[in-house]
C-alpha cells in the first residue's frame, strides 16, 4: 500500500461503523508463508497474547463455532467444548472455512462472518485496553477495546487455551485468522 492511501473498509469495518464503535485500521506486509498471529503481532506492534486469532470449530452435534484466542496460545478443543456444553469439539477442515466465513485463512474474523456462529472469545481478552483481531482481509488488522469487540460479536467469554507445549497446526500455518 502506497503511503497516505486510505485503508480499505472491510465488512467488518462497516459492522462496527454501523454500532458506533471506536476503531484503528492498521495494515502490515502479508507473508503467505507466515500467517501466524505471532508474526502479525511483530508487523504491527503489540505483544502476540493482545493479538487474537479467530479458529473456526465444529462440534459433534453439527454445529460450527468460533474461538477467539490469544495468537501465543493454543484452543484447547475440551475446554471450548465444555463452554459449549457440546461432547465434542474439532477444527474445521480448512476448505470449509471460506464458504462458512466469506473469510480467507489469515483473515478470518467473527464481524460479519457469512453466518453468524456462535462466539467464545478467551477470557484473558479483558485483560488488555487494546487488542488486535483481522478486520476479514489478510493485511489489515483492527485495533480496538475489548468490550467493544465483545459487543460487536456477542462472543462469551470462557477459558479456551493451554500452554503450548509443541508447535501444532493451530500454531504454524493453518491458523485462519489473525
Amino acid at each position: 500500500m502506497k503511503p497516505n492511501t486510505p485503508l480499505p473498509k472491510t465488512n467488518a469495518a462497516r459492522l462496527l461503523d454501523a454500532l458506533g464503535i471506536t476503531y484503528e485500521l492498521r495494515a502490515y506486509q502479508v507473508d503467505p508463508d507466515d500467517l501466524t498471529a505471532i508474526s502479525v503481532a511483530k508487523k504491527i506492534g503489540l505483544p502476540p497474547e493482545q493479538v487474537f486469532k479467530t479458529l473456526l470449530t465444529h462440534t459433534s452435534e453439527g454445529q460450527h463455532l468460533f474461538a477467539v484466542i490469544p495468537g501465543d496460545a493454543e484452543l484447547d478443543l475440551k475446554k471450548l467444548a465444555h463452554a459449549a456444553n457440546s461432547k465434542k469439539v474439532e477444527l474445521a477442515y480448512l476448505k470449509d472455512v471460506e464458504p462458512l466465513t466469506g473469510y480467507i485463512r489469515g483473515g478470518v474474523t467473527v464481524m460479519a462472518a457469512r453466518k453468524p456462529f456462535p462466539a467464545f472469545a478467551d477470557e484473558t481478552i479483558e485483560l488488555f485496553d487494546l487488542i488486535s483481531i483481522s478486520a476479514g482481509q489478510r493485511g489489515l488488522q483492527i485495533l480496538l477495546a475489548p468490550a467493544d469487540y465483545l459487543r460487536a460479536t456477542e462472543a462469551l467469554l470462557a477459558d479456551l487455551t493451554k500452554p503450548i507445549t509443541k508447535p501444532s497446526i493451530q500454531t504454524t500455518s493453518a491458523v485462519y485468522g489473525a
